[in-house]
């Protein structure tokens, strides 16, 4: 072991070592990292990113190891596996106050605050982390009625470029805080996140479907309700599902109603069961623990490309028009479109580092497959892409498969990107943590 990494009293995978294989790589993107570092404590993470920076490597930050960039690894550098901190622990019952570890995943998360009662808005798969979600916004079942899971953040703990550990919080470092909420792993590694969360129920979850021939009505109807829906209802559509049928597969509207009252549920969710000819509808009381699914880990060789853009309210007929137009076609890509709205357009836009509050649409294009079927796809991937370019907004970093200079621009406005870039110069000079959508 390196002098240098004295004092570090996690576990170390090198290359060679039994685990190495599975050490290395993420869920999606394979690497072949010099070092593998599991802290089990503040202090081994202060002890790793000092390694870090002092041996000069490469350094990535793996929490759940979802990112489709494949941020969670690199080739011949350090990565730190926050996978060993995952604790949950509600710390003021009264006030809802709950600390997570910064490996933690949503699902340890929901499962840890089902006996309490509570739950915080997050995502929908169970082993995507805390940390990469929430620090680039945290689109979830419970969005529009409690905002992305970076709303829902209080404060954030952790180690920076220089080994400190510092708490940010509205009143503490409150420049920073703004930037971690949106900003991404730009600034530092975070060893526990505290979160507002709330009161909850079961909720009335599931899909209802619809002909692929009905996919253009379907999505017109379903884009108007939702400006007016309860905020309690969150919907994606679903279109083009290659294990359904692809361009022939239904049209899904995936839906969570918040809440355990089955006559409020069906007043919100009837109005979509009237969009068109329903041929499937598994909507059902469940806790909202198990509404998260488990995710999925490709096969050795399958690729995933991922693309995603906003679509603000002068631009969801057209988005939505395009898309159901493209989900019918034999080389569509897989489409999901998410509404948000609600609670994350209350928030103002220079209020966090995510800089989309207006939107009411996010959409991401997906396609899988070998690496000569992602690059056969690419022509007609760019073609659509082309097409939204007019009505798309930004991008979401969350369902980026690229972090092109392009891509950072989509995410963050010259305006966001600028108050970043200072708030970096102030914690991050030297650019050690790169391994994101990164601001210089």
């Amino acid at each position: 072991m390196s002098a240098t990494l004295e004092g570090f009293g996690g576990e170390v995978v090198r290359p060679g070592d039994e685990g190495y294989d599975v050490a290395g790589r993420t869920v999606l993107v394979g690497g072949s990292p010099a070092y593998v570092l599991r802290p089990v404590s503040v202090e081994d993470v202060r002890a790793a990113v000092r390694f870090a920076r002092d041996e000069g490597l490469p350094l990535a930050v793996r929490g759940g190891g979802h990112s489709f960039p494949g941020f969670g690894t690199n080739d011949g550098g350090v990565v730190i596996d926050l996978s060993r901190l995952t604790a949950v622990e509600v710390v003021d019952k009264d006030k809802h106050l709950v600390r997570i570890g910064g490996g933690a995943t949503w699902g340890q998360v929901a499962t840890a605050l089902a006996p309490h009662g509570l739950a915080i808005s997050s995502g929908d798969t169970r082993s995507v982390g805390v940390g990469g979600l929430t620090l680039s916004g945290g689109i979830g079942w419970k969005v529009r009625k409690y905002g992305l899971a970076m709303d829902s953040l209080v404060a954030a703990e952790l180690v920076t470029a220089a080994g400190d550990v510092v708490r940010a919080s509205a009143d503490e470092h409150p420049e920073l805080f703004w930037a971690l909420r949106g900003g991404g792993g730009n600034f530092g590694i975070v060893t526990a996140f505290e979160f507002t969360a709330h009161p909850t129920t079961d909720v009335f979850f599931g899909k209802v479907a619809f002909p692929a021939a009905e996919a253009a009505t379907v999505l017109a109807g379903w884009g108007e309700y939702m400006r007016t829906a309860p905020e309690e209802l969150t919907t994606i559509a679903n279109l083009a599902n290659p294990f359904a049928g692809g361009p022939n597969a239904p049209v899904e509207i995936h839906l969570a109603y918040d809440g355990d009252d089955l006559d409020a549920a069906n007043r919100a969710i009837d109005p979509i069961r009237a969009l068109g000819t329903v041929i499937a509808d598994d909507v059902a009381l469940k806790p909202y623990a198990d509404v998260l699914v488990d995710g999925m880990t490709p096969p050795p060789g399958i690729q995933l490309t991922t693309r995603s853009g906003f679509a603000n309210a002068d631009s969801v007929a057209d988005v939505l028009r395009i898309l159901a137009g493209t989900a019918v076609t034999e080389a569509t890509p897989i489409i999901a479109i998410r509404s948000v709205g609600g609670a994350v357009s209350r928030v103002a836009g220079d209020a966090t580092a995510y800089a989309h509050r207006e939107a009411e649409l996010m959409f991401a294009t997906t396609k899988i497959g070998p690496p000569p079927v992602i690059a056969a796809a690419k022509p007609d991937l760019d073609a659509l892409w082309a097409e939204l370019a007019p009505y798309a907004v930004g991008a979401y970093a969350n369902f980026l498969a690229t972090a092109t200079d392009d891509d950072v621009a989509a995410v963050y406005p010259a305006a966001t990107y600028e108050r970043l870039a200072s708030v970096k110069a102030e914690y991050d000079p030297t650019n050690l943590f790169a391994g994101n959508h990164n601001v210089r």
